[in-house]
């Protein structure tokens, strides 16, 4: 009898871990959008200023020219430990420059390395999912110009069971949503949209996530606490961002609030990136912003 137990719980352990390794399994999207598609460096760095690739690939408190090189190196702290960005310069050893396109595309959008494994979701892949085939064309054709780094990637500093990177298809399965969160019935609204919700990321810090660091979408931009727990990223929906247009937009550019007071942290990369942006792009951001629900 106590056989026959071991044998049935034995058989179902195997079974648990088959189900396990085909729900997790890396699935790579669709790259129909690819097709026949040029990337042009020259949109593809307009591209690289909304997306934020320097604010976290570079060195830190790397300037000017340095901005460049993307060697990688910062520490990004979450609940589950700290991530540190790796090198993704066009070194065909040490960074991605020996990658295709598609291999370029099924990371930043899927979240899959080349050698087929999860990438943590500290790349922002569930807002880069709604990137279009050509934009992301363009990015990897800029990316290729800058300057190789031979510098190594460092390692995460994660620990278990958060570094069993096959768990993030149970992730993926569970959080990943490539569908657009705010309707956008104007061309302005749409443009702001596809830039806030997927080349700049915002919602990955302004909305709150859930105890597995899922988005909180019933609290869309509605504030969070910073990713290493020690403050807060501000509620932006117009429940409490009550600027004016023109005082969001100089904000956005400059980093002047109406007090006169200065951007600080995280938010400098991002002013950085919104002022290389056509003014119309920074203003379509503006109008998504004010046409957020407001939450409180």
């Amino acid at each position: 009898m106590a056989r026959r137990a071991l044998l049935i719980a034995t058989g179902l352990a195997f079974l648990g871990f088959a189900v396990f390794l085909l729900v997790t399994q890396p699935r790579p999207g669709d790259m129909a959008d690819l097709q026949g598609v040029t990337g042009d460096a020259a949109r593809g760095q307009t591209v690289f200023a909304a997306a934020g690739c320097a604010s976290c690939h570079t060195t830190p408190g790397a300037e000017g020219e340095a901005n460049r090189v993307l060697s990688g190196g910062q520490s990004l702290a979450s609940p589950f430990g700290a991530f540190l960005a790796p090198n993704i310069s066009p070194d065909p050893n040490e960074g991605i420059g020996a990658w295709t396109l598609e291999q370029f595309v099924c990371a930043i959008r899927d979240g899959i390395s080349p050698d087929g494994k999860h990438y943590f979701p500290a790349l922002p892949y569930n807002a880069y999912n709604k990137m279009t085939g050509q934009d992301a064309a363009d990015l990897w054709a800029y990316i290729l110009t800058l300057p190789p780094s031979a510098e190594p990637s460092k390692p995460h500093e994660v620990g278990f069971p958060f570094n069993i990177r096959r768990s993030l298809g149970g992730w993926k399965l569970l959080f990943e949503n490539r569908d657009w969160q705010m309707p956008a019935p104007t061309p302005e609204l749409e443009r702001g949209r596809y830039i806030v919700e997927a080349l700049a990321h915002c919602t990955e810090c302004h909305t709150p996530r859930n105890a597995l660091g899922g988005l909180d979408r019933s609290r869309w931009m509605a504030g969070a606490a910073t990713p290493d727990g020690k403050g807060r990223v501000p509620n932006i929906t117009p429940a409490k961002l009550t600027w004016s247009d023109a005082e969001i937009f100089t904000y956005l550019t400059t980093g002047f609030t109406p007090d006169y007071d200065s951007v600080g942290g995280h938010m400098a990369h991002v002013v950085d990136n919104m002022a290389q942006l056509p003014e119309t792009d920074v203003r379509a951001v503006v109008a998504y912003l004010k046409a957020l629900p407001a939450v409180e």
